[in-house]
């Protein structure tokens, strides 16, 4: 019985959070709860919590993670600048009077604002509040619109540059490390965040092609359910140029800086910030007030991060005293199929754990968990990486404790019934699938950008 502590501080965890209690309180404070039942038990050695200030001293010193603030900061301020809603506007416009026209520019109006603001959460409230009241006016089915803004909004979660991509990529830089120590490689190439990023770039670029040709196809088939516009609308392809420029020449900027490797994430991420920041300044929008509220939203946000990852640093800390790894390690061993059928196993957990944990939870406390394990088999860091990233912005969408479906319930009217969202979404998390099935089938296309960028 004593043998599976590790597991039940995990299970127990898992339910703590599920009641409610906050995520970084409940890591640490499950963590020393078990941590004082195997000293008691005789399991667990009181020396290994004296490593824990050499972890924390660690996350405070660590490069990469300043990218977070900025890209949140480069984020918020994007959103409050009030530039996605001139975009949308004239994409609509643009596109209004093609089959699901709206549809489509919702999800390249989406697109965008993922690749520039990178938080989820944001990007479906935001789009929710812009587009829903409009695509309903049009005529669109519910159960279509709102599937189209959930999915479109968990763009976020792959499309660079992705604050879970940051956070993930840290992660699983640690843990191919400690795998290629663990055998006897002491040379091995670092995995980098830049590397993620250039591994995801494909993946979201299918993605937003699929929700785009499945939106045409409906409303070349089902128009009832996706009307094109029949109103005139004054297009200005001047006034489209003018609002598409400013997020892609952002997003060009940070992703370009990064791909060339003139600036590490870090930097780049200190460039979008500040080029947000001139962006809502020559829109006329930044004033002190805005400026006050990014600030104060962002300071809010960050803290929330790092407060969850000095807790699960705790919680992993005291698991892995407990034999947490070498337990997990011997279940991977006697699995059949070797790597794969674990990389699925890992895939399956994830997809639930989704349901009830945040990506940062389960970022912060699942992956190091299972990465070494898996890394040590021989899996591809940059491919796992992608693969638990699309993974759980599939889950956020999976009904009925998908996170995208309340962020959106939060904002939709009323009136607007919950089981349509549900039903909306369900062709979307079938796409998602489907890309999981194509990269576990053809990995290289994640890891063929970042080997042809690194030779």
């Amino acid at each position: 019985m004593l043998e599976l502590l590790p597991l039940l501080m995990f299970v127990f965890a898992c339910f703590t959070l599920m009641m409610g209690y906050p995520v970084a309180f409940t890591l640490a404070g499950v963590a020393l709860l078990f941590a004082g039942i195997g000293i008691i038990s005789g399991t667990f050695h009181a020396e290994f919590l004296l490593n824990y200030p050499e972890r924390v001293f660690g996350t405070i010193s660590n490069y990469t993670l300043i990218a977070v603030p900025l890209f949140v900061f480069m984020g918020v301020m994007l959103e409050r600048s009030k530039i996605a809603e001139e975009l949308l506007e004239n994409m609509a416009k643009a596109c209004g009077r093609l089959p699901a026209g709206l549809g489509i520019s919702v999800v390249a109006v989406g697109a965008l604002m993922a690749a520039s603001t990178g938080i989820v959460g944001a990007t479906v409230v935001t789009m929710g509040l812009m587009s829903l009241p409009t695509m309903l006016k049009k005529g669109y089915s519910p159960a279509l619109a709102t599937g189209t803004i959930c999915a479109t909004g968990t763009l976020g979660q792959i499309i660079p540059p992705s604050i879970a991509l940051v956070l993930l990529g840290d992660i699983i830089s640690s843990a191919y490390q400690q795998a290629q120590l663990d055998l006897g490689i002491f040379n091995a190439a670092p995995v980098s965040v830049g590397d993620l990023f250039l591994g995801a770039i494909v993946p979201g670029v299918l993605l937003v092609v699929l929700y785009t040709v499945f939106l045409f196809l409906v409303g070349v088939f089902k128009p009832e359910l996706a009307p094109p516009d029949a109103q005139e609308q004054s297009f200005s392809r001047r006034k489209l140029i003018t609002s598409i420029l400013p997020p892609i020449g952002l997003i060009l900027l940070v992703l370009g800086s990064i791909i060339s490797g003139r600036a590490t994430p870090t930097e780049a991420a200190g460039v979008g910030a500040i080029a947000a920041t001139l962006l809502a300044t020559i829109k006329g929008q930044l004033t002190l007030d805005l400026l006050r509220d990014v600030a104060r939203t962002t300071t809010i946000c960050t803290a929330m991060v790092f407060a969850i990852l000095l807790g699960a640093s705790l919680f992993s800390l005291v698991f892995n005293g407990l034999g947490g790894e070498q337990l997990i390690h011997h279940f991977f061993e006697n699995l059949p199929g070797g790597a794969i059928f674990a990389v699925f196993i890992v895939m399956v957990v994830i997809f639930v754990l989704g349901f009830i944990l945040d990506f940062i939870e389960i970022t912060f406390v699942v992956v190091p968990m299972i990465g070494p394990v898996l890394l040590k088999m021989g899996v591809d860091p940059v491919w796992l990486g992608i693969m638990i990233a699309i993974n759980l912005q599939t889950s956020f969408l999976t009904p009925p404790f998908g996170f995208a479906l309340f962020y959106l319930r939060g904002v939709a009217p009323k009136e607007l019934k919950t089981s349509s969202i549900y039903r909306g979404v369900a062709p979307f998390i079938v796409i998602q699938l489907i890309l999981l099935v194509v990269l576990a089938i053809w990995p290289d296309l994640v890891t063929w950008l970042p080997k042809l960028i690194k030779t």
